[in-house]
């Protein structure tokens, strides 16, 4: 009896890994590759998330960053996103509400730090703060930092370099403010600012010191050629923390009842974000839940964050199912003061 390996056994490393390895040896991949990952086959998924899953433990090792997000202000919003339950033009029945008091907010970030996030988000629902609201951001942040020894994620809308000034100065470590999508399809969801807007509230940022944490919505009707813009963006302004949302079509918006994305379509997004952007924070954000549903843990293989607990308006999983998921994946919570910087690992 011949030992000797059949020809279904001796079967070539696979493009996927190919790719892993080019992005470790700090190769950039192209927009043709990222096209590749998007269109690839569900029966190279596993190899693919395997891949990915290389370039992840390279920058993470087996680390997971919870972030946890606070609605400080709540609808009355003059934008129109279409996405957004919290816009001019949705009907949604939402908590309305304006800024929160600082006692409340303390409560939150005291829950947060009780929920092991490594980072404490402050949203305010509004096209850009008011003084009085930077105000008050700036005289939170270190109560919040000296308290519970968070990080601090600021997501305030469009921003003057005096502004982002402001908000370096008092202990903000990144500003959220995403792309949401590619310049090209900016316009078919928001017409009250635009996608050079939003560019040059990151700009500001960037010029302040702090840093990006910017991503995107996946399922509003883009194509595979709008999230590779968006992710080659991210890529050129260097973002360090990226959340990729799933459209979660809130009853009332504009973009009610769009449903295009399947679970397998997010994982190949997150594998596509990964090898686009190796060394970034990569986040599976709003909507996991509805879209990623029973693979929600695959999605670990790609990203190293989550939100943990509620989103702006919507509902998310209990923590204790994410720590489970956490737990049995094999992974660890990454906590509290550690460098917001990702960690690079020996080989």
């Amino acid at each position: 009896m011949s030992l000797a390996p059949s020809p279904e056994d001796t079967v070539a490393p696979s493009r996927w890994h190919a790719m892993a390895s080019r992005v470790l040896a700090g190769a950039a991949i192209d927009r043709e590759e990222a096209r590749a990952i998007l269109e690839s086959s569900d029966a190279e998924l596993l190899e693919l998330l395997a891949a990915a899953w290389r370039v992840r433990q390279r920058h993470f090792g087996n680390s997971v960053q919870l972030f946890f997000l606070m609605n400080a202000k709540s609808g009355l919003c003059p934008e129109d996103c279409g996405y957004c339950s919290q816009s001019k033009v949705s009907e949604a029945e939402i908590p309305r509400y304006n800024l929160l008091s600082a006692p409340k907010l303390l409560d939150a970030a005291r829950l947060a730090a009780e929920r092991q996030s490594k980072t404490f988000c402050i949203v305010i629902s509004a096209r850009g703060p008011s003084e009085r609201e930077i105000d008050f951001v700036c005289s939170i942040v270190p109560q919040i930092k000296q308290r519970y020894d968070l990080n601090v994620c600021a997501c305030l809308g469009l921003l003057s370099p005096e502004q982002a000034r402001r908000l370096a100065e008092a202990g903000v470590d990144k500003v959220n403010h995403n792309l949401n999508t590619s310049e090209r399809f900016y316009s078919e969801v928001c017409s009250t600012h635009t996608y050079a807007d939003r560019v040059a509230t990151l700009e500001a940022c960037r010029s302040a010191g702090l840093q990006l944490c910017s991503g995107g919505i996946m399922g509003m009707g883009e194509t595979h050629d709008d999230l590779i813009d968006m992710a080659l963006e991210l890529r050129a302004m260097n973002v360090e923390s990226i959340p990729l949302n799933f459209l979660n079509s809130i009853d009332g918006t504009p973009l009610e009842g769009t449903n295009r994305i399947s679970p397998r379509d997010c994982l190949r997004a997150l594998a596509m974000m990964r090898m686009v952007n190796p060394a970034a924070e990569l986040r599976i954000a709003g909507g996991r839940e509805i879209h990623l549903g029973s693979l929600q843990p695959l999605g670990l293989y790609a990203a190293n964050s989550l939100f943990v607990g509620d989103y702006l308006t919507t509902k998310g999983q209990l923590p204790e199912a994410d720590y489970r998921m956490i737990e049995e994946m094999g992974f660890v919570i990454t906590r509290g003061s550690e460098a917001a910087e990702p960690p690079v690992l020996p080989g």
